[in-house]
């Protein structure tokens, strides 16, 4: 029997589009939601409890991984799932975001991106061709091609410019990718807000061919409104049979507005991060469990919730938590968060099946 990597669309409601994609370690259900494992962990959550909140994959980060342990100790370990022991589908990023974002000291040539190791200062020179050999290393069932994450706000000129290396990026990724049975390499799509820039980027990559096309580039601070009109102009023109992934967004709103226009994936640290901050997603809207409101509230943090969090404990005793620093209470948002999310695409995908999303 064959592990082949596919995708299918099982249903749609408007634009939005319920779908199934097969990789090498399972099928996840899309639209689906990818909790962030950065540091090959979900930060402050026990892999069993991510899975048990209805997430099938989970994210890694190449930059971080490469760093420390470094991809050589991953592969010795018998790669990232064995290494995290997580059983199902992993898709790692490339690298490129955080190496704009993170690095002071960078160089950016046509061979690639030189930059400081943000730990020790070590010097690297990380390539499409070195990204795609880390990602194979950690054994990723989604590998993302390399590519420029150029900064917002921009002139067009030097987004057109960003966007052509990353083309010319994408190519040698595609051409270092290893194929195997069950794992898929997908291409970014850039552009930055320019609606000619994404449909020239789009169809070029369609040309070269990947296994999915994820919208890059966005959630840099462009705002809500501006982020949905480049979807708009950029999904159009992605394959149907393809999955579409959207980096790194987003708070629930946002990903409902994505999924309304055609797209399939999305990650982001926003229910981790607002978690070990004290914030919490809940079905009647954001709270701050900080807020002195709260030090004698006996409810749950979201009375229509079933996570451990909200049928175990009171918004006064987590308030307590945060405000204490404990470790508990960074746990117990977080595992909330990812329940809420994970709670909100299923309803997403039921919605979609019975045509009223």
């Amino acid at each position: 029997m064959t592990n082949s990597f596919s995708f299918s669309v099982k249903a749609v409601s408007g634009k939005a589009r319920r779908g199934e994609l097969k990789t090498k370690h399972g099928t996840i259900q899309t639209p689906c939601f990818m909790p962030v494992g950065t540091a090959a962990t979900v930060k402050a959550m026990h892999l069993e409890d991510v899975k048990k909140s209805g997430a099938e994959i989970i994210l890694g980060n190449t930059y971080h991984l490469m760093l420390r342990p470094g991809e050589d100790v991953i592969e010795k370990m018998g790669g990232l799932h064995k290494f995290m022991n997580w059983g199902g589908p992993i898709l790692t990023d490339s690298g490129g975001f955080q190496v704009m974002s993170l690095s002071k000291i960078r160089k950016i040539s046509e061979k690639g991106v030189e930059f400081s190791s943000h730990i020790d200062g070590k010097k690297i020179l990380l390539t499409p061709e070195y990204s795609m050999e880390i990602q194979r290393k950690l054994g990723s069932d989604i590998t993302m091609i390399f590519d420029e994450c150029i900064s917002f706000p921009n002139s067009e000129e030097n987004v057109e410019k960003s966007m052509q290396l990353s083309l010319r990026w994408a190519k040698r990724s595609k051409d270092a990718f290893i194929k195997r049975d069950g794992y898929g390499l997908f291409a970014i799509v850039q552009g930055g807000i320019f609606a000619n820039l994404r449909e020239k980027s789009a169809k070029k990559l369609i040309e070269i061919g990947f296994d999915g096309y994820a919208i890059g580039g966005l959630a840099v601070g462009e705002g809500q409104e501006l982020m949905l009109q480049t979807l708009e102009v950029s999904v159009p023109h992605l394959p149907k049979d393809k999955p579409r992934y959207l980096m790194g967004v987003g708070k629930p709103d946002d990903i409902i507005e994505a999924v309304k226009r055609g797209v399939d994936m999305f990650d982001c640290v926003i229910p981790t991060r607002s978690g070990r901050n004290g914030q919490a997603f809940t079905s009647e809207g954001v709270i701050n469990i900080k807020n002195s409101k709260y030090i004698t509230d006996p409810e749950p943090l979201d009375k229509n919730c079933n996570c451990r969090c909200c049928k175990n404990f009171s918004r006064s005793y987590l308030n307590h938590l945060v405000k204490s620093n404990e470790i508990l209470g960074a746990m117990l948002m977080s595992e909330h968060n990812i329940n809420f999310y994970q709670d909100l695409m299923k309803k997403i995908r039921r919605d979609i099946e019975k045509g009223l999303f």
